[in-house]
């Protein structure tokens, strides 16, 4: 306000490095101000393009006349940012020379304000007439009476007359007090109209008291014992009638009494559980989703797309994506040798920095999938397009990336402040991390790696399938699927004792050398790594497979979980403790302890938009005696397209999300009749999905066209409750994060590679108070609704069975009427010809009317 020539502006610390106006170094509290040459800003446009901290204001830097703009440092952020920008000559030379006052002003030139208020005398205009004097007029009092005139009258001899005052006894006027009584006029009277009276309501009080009476206290004990029936009077009342009827008239209703009050609470206030809190429900404006920032990555030469999303379970505001080129098959081969010269990288950003990550991983070839381990957040796992297995670990570089400044501290309850607030990191230099290990590319994946998890560190399975208890105490095993139709299960242990070299050999290991920035973690794995077992779903009597996309195992829902222990192990390890990840044939000694009852059961969806049910347990083949995968326990084709989610909820383990084609489905383990819900069409093909972490009944659901669903089943359960554009691509990866208890984000990816962070408002993020029993009591409808639907199957099918049967004995004993009918025919049909013989042969004299009796007869 004021000063229209400056224009508030936010440098980086590259920048200041750039322009050298450091803050406290080359621009100081005396020194406030820099020259910087437009040559220099051009040079800065032509380089980073619309990256540079100069963009906002390329056109005043333009248009500005001069060769040099100055720059001034604003400490105090008196114009809302750190440094501002003159864009006229006349405010630079006010600012570089300000005008000298005189000697007498001198001295109170301290207490001059900087902006002084000039009076402006008002000008006169001519009237315009808006109606106002209309009003005016209407609304001013006039009299309406007649005035009237009196004329008071004297002698003209009693003018100038002396006049006598007396004095008057006030004693003997009563009271002291003389009245001057209003009497009536007859030649004038008021009509009163209008009168203005005012009432008030007061309530009757009454003042009471009492006094209690006040009695010494004593000290009093009492003693009691129970009150026993003689054997005399036990016998005689175990012998009586009125008891014994009185006893079975009673029983009911006292254990349906009983039943009550162990069933449900009677002292529970129902009216307050009635209720929900205000807070629950937002206005019409805190339903959408709100964006909060976005990551691209814009030092990238090529275009790239977002394959997979994980947030870093133990620092917040650090989100890890993995990308890949945007290329069909046939481009890639075309394009091979140009692909291994560029890096596949798994960037790391962070809140504080939206255009420089702070890690990159390197890989072989593109990332499609990557989940950090859930018991040492710096081991992660990938899977490669081209069906390897890569492993990295970043324990030496966890300084870095756990000092970042994410909104000034890393606890919870502060809340994220604003992107320009934020201070990046100073060191700038890009920090690559190559891989760990890579698993052997002949005895892998044949193909793309589509998805990958850890198994808990609660068991372990051997070569076989059997489940038992874990050795490590840690996630040692994974299970990736691909789209060679395959399951692979891995072990990050050496399975095997290792035997000893010959000198030559150990010589030969000894001569290469590791370079010193990959760590020797899983040094043992490269390139040498081999699943445990591989497991291949056959579609039954043909020799094809299914080609699975995604995968949910049975113990997916302990990993929500896992937050916790995940920030104890990381303590653990920073107070001085061994990484266990360091030495893992320590536990490979120890006896295995088999797992009785365990669920081996787990969900499989499909490229064919299939969801199969099956176990990874083998089973000896009778014919070969081979261990041969178990036949699928279900399967379903309820996608018209691939299945691109499959994911248990937070809440019910048995609960299962697919998300494939056109429509969603979910699925209760142990139902095998069908989905408890499954969508209509909808109008674009759904690409991702992703439960809600907070509310059982809400999930996300990403769409080609870069708009997402999200459904509520508290409010609809046959269409999404509202849908809401994110960008104009299509929507790969949705993933979900709490970052308080006040303030949630969902991550979403595009296929242009741009990482969209959004603010989830209050309602899609703070669950009702009866949500969970809610939707459980809906769950628990679709699955009778299912039962009885089949249960009707059944009886239809009855019914058609034995119509069936009806029919056919119909047919049956109609063709038996139809013989006895055909056999009668024939019998009438031949007395019939006999009669007419009978007549002819009568007719023409032949025969005697006695031989033809006689005849007949014969017959």
């Amino acid at each position: 306000m004021g000063h229209p020539e400056i224009y508030p502006l936010v440098l980086t610390t590259k920048t200041q490095e750039i322009f050298n106006c450091r803050v406290d170094e080359d621009v100081t509290e005396e020194q406030p101000y820099k020259l910087i040459k437009k040559e220099d800003i051009f040079a800065d446009f032509a380089n980073r393009a619309a990256v540079s901290d100069f963009y906002p204001v390329k056109k005043i830097v333009q248009e500005y006349p001069g060769d040099e703009l100055l720059l001034v440092y604003d400490r105090d952020f008196k114009y809302g940012l750190n440094f501002y920008l003159i864009g006229t000559e006349e405010g630079k030379e006010n600012y570089l020379n300000p005008p000298e006052l005189p000697e007498e002003q001198e001295e109170y030139k301290d207490h001059i304000p900087e902006e002084t208020y000039i009076y402006k005398p008002p000008i006169s205009k001519p009237w315009v007439s808006l109606g106002s004097e209309k009003e005016i007029e209407e609304e001013s009092v006039k009299e309406s009476t007649k005035q009237i005139t009196y004329m008071i009258s004297r002698k003209r001899s009693e003018f100038g007359a002396p006049i006598k005052f007396s004095d008057q006894n006030a004693s003997s006027v009563k009271d002291a007090y003389i009245e001057c009584t209003a009497y009536p006029d007859k030649n004038f009277t008021l009509k009163q109209l209008e009168r203005d009276v005012g009432m008030q309501v007061v309530p009757q009080i009454k003042e009471t008291s009492t006094q209690t009476r006040w009695t010494c206290p004593k000290n009093a004990t009492t003693q009691y014992y129970p009150r026993e029936f003689l054997e005399e009077e036990k016998e005689a009342l175990g012998q009586s009638k009125t008891l014994t009827e009185f006893l079975n008239s009673v029983c009911t209703s006292v254990e349906i009494a009983l039943q009550q009050n162990e069933i449900m609470n009677t002292f529970i206030h129902d009216w307050k559980c009635l209720a929900e809190e205000e807070g629950t429900f937002g206005d019409k404006t805190d339903t959408h989703l709100k964006e909060y920032q976005s990551f691209t990555d814009l030092h990238s030469l090529t275009e790239k797309m977002i394959t997979c999303v994980s947030w870093h379970p133990v620092i917040y505001g650090l989100i890890a994506v993995s990308v890949a080129v945007r290329l069909s098959f046939e481009e890639r081969v075309h394009f091979s040798g140009k692909l291994l010269l560029q890096p596949s990288l798994i960037l790391f950003w962070s809140f504080s920095d939206p255009i420089h990550p702070q890690l990159m991983l390197e890989s072989p070839d593109d990332i499609f999938c990557f989940q950090f381990c859930p018991t040492d957040p710096n081991i992660i796992a990938g899977g490669c397009i081209n069906g390897q297995v890569v492993m990295w670990d970043i324990t030496a570089h966890a300084d870095r990336i756990e000092n970042i400044k994410a909104g000034g501290s890393r606890s919870k309850k502060v809340t994220l402040k604003p992107m320009f607030l934020l201070e990046p990191e100073s060191n700038k230099k890009e920090m690559y991390i190559r891989h760990c290990a890579v698993s052997s590319i002949e005895s892998g994946h044949r193909k793309v790696i589509t998805d990958i998890h850890w198994l808990p560190d609660t068991f372990e399975i051997n070569r076989l399938g059997n489940v038992f208890e874990n050795r490590s105490g840690i996630s040692c095993q994974l299970v990736t699927c691909s789209a060679d139709c395959t399951i692979c299960f891995w072990d990050i242990r050496p399975q095997k004792a290792v035997t000893p070299q010959p000198q030559a050999e150990k010589k030969k290991e000894e001569s290469i050398e590791i370079p010193f920035d990959i760590p020797s973690t899983f040094l043992h794995l490269d390139l040498s790594w081999k699943p445990l077992s591989k497991i291949r779903l056959s579609k039954g009597e043909t020799t094809l497979d299914h080609c699975p996309t995604k995968l949910s195992l049975s113990e997916d829902n302990l990993l929500y979980k896992a937050q916790e222990k995940i920030l104890a192990q990381s303590k653990a390890v920073k107070a001085g403790e061994m990484n266990p990840y360091q030495n893992l044939e320590n536990a490979l000694s120890n006896i295995l302890k088999p797992i009785d009852d365990f669920c081996t059961k787990f969900f499989v969806g499909t490229e064919e938009g299939e969801v199969i049910y099956t176990d990874w347990k083998m089973e000896r083949d009778p014919e070969t005696g081979r261990f041969m995968t178990k036949k699928p326990v279900s399967l379903y084709t309820v996608h018209d397209g691939a299945v691109h989610t499959v994911q248990r909820s937070p809440f019910y383990k048995d609960i299962i999300l697919t998300v494939g084609g056109w429509n969603v489905a979910i699925w209760k383990e142990g139902i095998m009749t069908g989905p408890l819900l499954q969508s209509c069409c909808a109008p674009k093909r759904y690409t991702s999905g992703h439960w809600s972490l907070t509310r059982p009944g809400v999930f996300y659901i990403g769409r080609e066209d870069g708009y997402i669903d999200i459904w509520d089943l508290l409010e609809k359960t046959h269409e999404p409750a509202q849908s809401q554009n994110i960008c104009i691509t299509m929507i790969m990866y949705i993933k979900p994060w709490t970052f308080s208890a006040k303030q949630q984000f969902i991550a979403i990816a595009d296929y242009y590679g741009t990482l969209h962070i959004l603010e989830i408002p209050w309602t899609l993020s703070h669950p009702s108070t009866n949500e969970v029993s809610s939707i459980s009591h809906y769950f628990e409808r679709e699955v009778k609704h299912l039962e009885y639907v089949e249960q009707r199957k059944n009886i239809r099918e009855q019914e058609r069975r034995e119509m069936e049967l009806e029919l056919e004995k119909k047919k049956v004993k109609t063709f038996q009427k139809s013989k006895e009918q055909l056999e009668a025919e024939l019998k009438m049909d031949y007395e019939s010809y006999l009669e007419l013989e009978k007549n002819i042969l009568s007719n023409l004299g032949l025969t005697k009317v006695k031989d033809s009796k006689s005849y007949m007869e014969l017959i």
